[in-house]
């Protein structure tokens, strides 16, 4: 069985479309932090959002790195 080639030349669309639902999901978070009156949902949908935050600059960093490989794979 062949292992398949790593195919990387869609990383940059695919990271981008995962950076835009994290940002879409850190603000459905944020209006349910503004609508609920539970503490414990408050703290839990606050901490998932530092969560989100961290990822997104790794994201961010990862989509940095890929761009670069991308634009010296077509020099």
């Amino acid at each position: 069985m062949k292992n398949k080639p790593d195919d990387r030349r869609d990383n940059v669309d695919r990271i981008q479309y995962n950076i835009d639902k994290t940002i879409l999901n850190c603000e459905l978070a944020d209006e349910m932090i503004a609508k609920t009156d539970d503490s414990k949902m408050k703290q839990t949908l606050e901490e998932k959002n530092e969560r989100r935050e961290e990822a997104l600059e790794a994201m961010r960093k990862e989509i940095k790195d890929e761009a670069l490989d991308k634009e010296k794979g077509y020099k």
